[in-house]
């Protein structure tokens, strides 16, 4: 195992790299990094891949970006890294937010994905039910209430301990412009993006994920013609 940094985009990023043979681009989740997947390498190294794994800007060892990145933004970082790693073609294996960027890979750059695993994937926005209504008119009536100048700047404390309340837990650890990003990512919706992947796909899904539902699984596996779902038993969210 090498763990290496280059520079794209006039941003140091920090990754790691096993093994020797086809390509495997692994795309941690949110509050992840490359550490997160030191085991999973040494494994498929062992069977024959040649296995890299990045610390996305903003995660690990990497640096932050300046402004607030949309996926779009990962998904072309993503296709710099590859070519600076110099991966014509490459197997991905995603998870949580790092599906999100997997996704819209598979779809604006099919040709170079051999095949795409989605391990318990982000990326439909839930319909607005009654408690996501509720949530909706909370944050409304919360930023009337901080809009004095006087009370903003009290307006971070109170949001962290609301998001704590929705045990969004992303949300409150991310300092910074990352805070400003997790919200991006978040209000786009990746499902009309699902019937435009051609890419064979397996999708992974713990049984006991309290991050986001098995529910979505089967979602996936509709949506994704070439794809096959796995449910892992007693396997949560990572």
């Amino acid at each position: 195992m090498e763990e290496k940094a280059v520079l794209i985009n006039n941003l140091r990023a920090n990754f790691k790299v096993a093994g020797e043979g086809p390509a495997i681009l692994i795309l941690h989740g949110w509050g992840g990094s490359s550490s997160s997947w030191t085991r999973v390498q040494e494994i498929l190294a062992k069977k024959g891949y040649r296995v890299i794994c990045p610390d996305f800007p903003g995660f690990g060892k990497s640096r932050t970006p300046q402004k607030a990145w949309s996926v779009a933004d990962y998904v072309n970082w993503t296709i710099g890294f590859a070519a600076s790693q110099n991966l014509e073609t490459f197997i991905v294996v995603a998870h949580s937010f790092g599906s999100r960027v997997g996704i819209k890979l598979a779809v604006g750059h099919p040709e170079k994905i051999e095949a795409l695993i989605l391990c318990d994937p982000a990326g439909i926005k839930p319909k607005p039910g009654l408690k996501t209504r509720i949530i909706l008119w909370l944050a409304i009536i919360g930023n009337m209430i901080f809009a004095p100048r006087f009370l903003t700047r009290f307006k971070d404390r109170a949001r962290n301990l609301f998001y704590t309340f929705l045990r969004n837990r992303d949300y409150v650890k991310a300092n910074g412009v990352m805070k400003e990003i997790i919200r991006k990512v978040i209000q786009e919706d990746l499902l009309p993006y699902l019937s435009e992947i051609k890419t064979r796909t397996l999708i992974v899904w713990g049984e006991k994920d309290r991050v986001i539902s098995m529910h979505y699984a089967h979602i996936f596996k509709e949506r994704i013609r070439n794809s096959r779902l796995e449910i892992l038993l007693k396997a949560g969210h990572s």
